[in-house]
């Protein structure tokens, strides 16, 4: 089905420790559109498409969103190992420190852990279809907005990377949802209900 490789997606050698940053990109490790509720979201999906392509664009990129998920971790890690305490005092990370020190933890820029209710899995491929592109389009949003508070090109290059990810996997959902309904239409079309799609 995939291969893992012990390498990261995309190489991060972050020099420089910044509180800051590592409090806004914990969201897209376990924020409400980070990459840990978009792999369970695809590879929960995955289970009730009838269609086997539909069915093995979810796991290839949920298998990818876990991807991402080891390299946002890696990213909050690599700028927050180094940090004193008087740094991260003084930031946004300090909240988030009292509960997790340097830890990684699945958790939102604004404090609220990861919930189950970030996800969305309705059992209908057009529904959750549906679903996906708009998750692809927040997790973009949000990849864009942490760009706006980045400064260091180490943090962009992988940020940007990321952000580059959610553009074509929201372009595959494209496909597959208009192949799905194009399905559909022409099964309607001779007779058929869509229970029996």
């Amino acid at each position: 089905m995939w291969e893992y490789q012990k390498k990261l997606q995309f190489p991060i050698n972050i020099k420089n420790p910044d509180p800051n940053l590592a409090a806004y990109i914990i969201s897209q490790y376990g924020g409400p559109d980070g990459e840990l509720g978009a792999s369970m979201r695809y590879l929960s999906q995955r289970f009730s498409m009838k269609d086997d392509m539909a069915k093995g664009l979810l796991t290839d990129i949920g298998t990818e969103e876990l991807a991402h998920l080891e390299m946002v971790g890696t990213l909050v890690h690599q700028l927050s190992k180094n940090l004193t305490t008087t740094q991260i005092e003084n930031s946004p990370m300090a909240v988030y420190y009292v509960d997790h020190a340097k830890g990684v933890y699945p958790t939102a820029a604004a404090g609220n852990p990861w919930k189950a209710e970030y996800i969305g899995v309705k059992g209908d491929p057009i529904a959750d279809l549906v679903e996906d592109l708009a998750a692809e389009q927040k997790a973009r949003v949000t990849y864009d907005n942490i760009l706006k508070l980045c400064d260091d090109p180490d943090v962009s290059r992988v940020i940007k990377f990321l952000r580059e990810r959610e553009v074509v996997h929201f372009q595959r959902f494209g496909e597959c949802l208009n192949r799905i309904q194009e399905n559909v239409g022409a099964k309607v079309v001779k007779g058929c209900g869509i229970k029996d799609c």
